[in-house]
């Protein structure tokens, strides 16, 4: 079980509430008023409580486990081993991420203010919203009901934030408009200057950054991840955009909706990124870009040039997925024909 220094464990569920919270469907005899105490890894489940399978290289795992229920695929019912109970799910993850959501529920606000953070007399709080010590809410900022802003996060001047978002520690919020139910993580800044400056053989003249940041509904946004304010149009984020820890977002980039960014992955100004694009980690997006709506850009890809809808690339510089893999191949070839050791 999770370590409940930690988490606060909901339940126990009876497997019949669990099977409709996932969308799944019970198995054969699987007992629909047992009740089951908790969620645990395929090979440290026991009784009492419920697995997943998703991933086949676990189906060795899975026929020896344990654990007293499993959420599987129907194609892989005839593997589970005696005695377990069976969740049937076409989606085995997104079934246990539901149920796992049950048992590790987000703890709703309190309504607490620390009286050791500072709210300028201006700015307006929703209720049940929880202040945390060394919060500082700048002037003129609104924060709306059940938010979470924590501990040493300053909010800036005339910042909004909707209702149901989280704030984590060490943040800092300026020139930017927040949805409802973000999910902003440590340490992240948002609407600082963007890189803009005009070249001149006196030195550089900095352009200022005059635009602001927009975040749309139910995005979540990684730890130290830094969005950039646009310098006169504005940088937007789409609605139900996942970006993981440590991705640099530059001044005047638009997302899409239902982006995915991975971790340490940059995006250069101006770029327009369409609709559930899926961005690997470490790639680089050089500037003023479009990036069609659907395209997967693997790790360490290199985009300088636009990409059409629906296209998979990747290397450096970025390429179709399939050349890019042709091209490895062939070059590891090449290598063991000569008889070249990577040690030469």
């Amino acid at each position: 079980m999770a370590d409940p220094r930690f988490f606060s464990l909901g339940g126990p569920f009876a497997l019949n509430v669990l099977a409709d919270i996932g969308g799944a469907k019970l198995h054969g005899d699987a007992h629909p008023d047992a009740m089951i105490e908790d969620v645990a890894p395929i090979d440290r489940a026991g009784p009492g409580q419920l697995t997943f399978l998703d991933n086949t290289k676990y189906l060795p795992e899975f026929e020896k486990s344990a654990a007293q229920a499993c959420i599987v695929n129907p194609r892989f019912a005839d593997r589970a081993p005696a005695g377990m109970s069976l969740l049937l799910a076409d989606d085995p993850y997104k079934a246990y991420a539901l149920i796992a959501q049950a048992f590790y529920p987000v703890l709703p606000t309190t309504g607490q203010i620390s009286p050791a953070a500072h709210i300028d007399e201006t700015a307006t709080l929703g209720l049940q919203c929880d202040v945390s010590p060394g919060a500082v809410i700048g002037e003129n900022a609104r924060i709306a009901e059940n938010c979470r802003i924590g501990p040493n996060s300053v909010i800036g001047l005339g910042v909004q934030i909707g209702e149901d978002t989280s704030i984590g520690a060490g943040c800092s919020l300026s020139h930017c408009i927040i949805g409802n139910r973000v999910t902003i993580h440590p340490g992240v800044r948002i609407g600082q200057d963007g890189f803009g400056f005009a070249i001149d053989p006196q030195g550089y003249v900095k352009v200022p950054q005059l635009g602001r940041v927009i975040i749309h509904d139910d995005v979540e946004i990684g730890a130290n991840t830094t969005i950039d304010r646009g310098s006169g149009p504005d940088t937007v984020i789409g609605a139900g955009c996942w970006i993981d820890n440590l991705v640099q977002i530059a001044h005047n980039v638009t997302l899409g909706d239902g982006c995915v960014v991975v971790a340490q992955s940059g995006i250069s100004g101006s770029t327009k990124v369409g609709n559930h694009v899926m961005i690997g980690g470490q790639a680089g997006l050089a500037g003023h870009l479009t990036i069609g709506a659907g395209a997967q850009i693997a790790g360490k890809c290199g985009v300088m040039r636009d990409v059409p809808a629906g296209a998979k690339i990747g290397g450096i510089p970025a390429q179709p997925l399939r050349d890019w893999h042709r091209q490895t191949v062939l070059l590891s070839r090449l290598v063991r024909d000569k008889g070249t050791s990577t040690d030469d």
